[in-house]
């Protein structure tokens, strides 16, 4: 089987690769803080792994992360009052996967997937995109699929992980989906004792800036991790993969797929 890692392999392999159609996926993550259980690298972790797993069952190449994300936000990553969340302006993401894209198109790249694994992300990866679309023109012959990665896992796993109901993704940062995902890619990173027992952080339905740092529980942690499990992973990332490599073989024509595809979303 081929090497998937982009940065694994010589450029005369890369070339021959993308010439021959492959599909390339740039995994975005983010440096931000994720409790004291879990790494500030989790969400490009995560992004890369599920990227690699989808990229071998199609015989795709994965591009290194982008690892610096839009700011962290109280509800949904915490806030930037963590040390070591290391973030970028909106322009500057914005700019980095208007260079990106560009520069895939440059390389022949055909089929280009952005797998984004930090939630303040999506918006600004669309106005990269977007721009970068502008740029190389409608008949360039580049086609680019945007996802996040937690919107395939299936409702009916929902309901297995979470019997008292979902607490939503933006509840999730550091939680039971996140934790369980590193168990199942890098056990050794995370470390369970370190867990904190509390429940999930309660926000008004407003923000306000600058940002009330003691909405935030201290662990950085916004619903608890306690009930994580490396099989719970398990069923995550099988839902994620397979999904995800259903909408690149239907929407690239990579098969003989015929019909609608359907695909199950996680968030509220």
């Amino acid at each position: 089987m081929n090497n998937v890692r982009m940065d694994n392999i010589s450029w005369v392999d890369y070339e021959h690769r993308v010439q021959s159609g492959s599909v390339v996926f740039l995994p975005i993550g983010a440096t931000e803080q994720h409790g004291p259980h879990l790494p500030l690298g989790t969400d490009a972790l995560l992004a890369s792994a599920i990227s690699e797993d989808v990229a071998r069952e199609i015989d795709g190449i994965v591009a290194p992360a982008l690892s610096y994300g839009y700011k962290s936000q109280p509800k949904c990553g915490g806030g930037q009052h963590f040390c070591g969340t290391t973030s970028v302006d909106g322009a500057t993401l914005i700019a980095m996967v208007r260079d990106a894209v560009r520069e895939f198109h440059r390389h022949g790249v055909t089929r280009l997937v952005l797998v984004i694994g930090h939630y303040e992300n999506q918006w600004f990866v669309t106005e990269g995109i977007e721009l970068a679309m502008r740029d190389i023109g409608p008949n360039a012959g580049l086609e680019v699929m945007r996802l996040e990665h937690w919107e395939f896992v299936k409702s009916q796993t929902l309901d297995r992980i979470f019997p008292d109901g979902f607490p939503g993704i933006a509840l999730e940062h550091a939680a039971v989906i996140e934790t369980s995902m590193m168990l199942h890619y890098y056990p050794q990173l995370v470390f369970l004792d370190q867990i904190p027992d509390h429940g999930p952080a309660q926000f008004p339905v407003y923000d306000m800036y600058p940002a009330r740092t003691e909405w935030v529980p201290a662990s950085g942690v916004l619903s608890s991790a306690l009930d994580s499990s490396a099989d719970k992973g398990r069923w995550l990332v099988d839902d994620v993969i397979s999904g995800i490599a259903k909408a690149v073989r239907f929407e690239f024509g990579l098969d003989s797929i015929q019909g609608q595809a359907t695909f199950n979303v996680a968030t509220p």
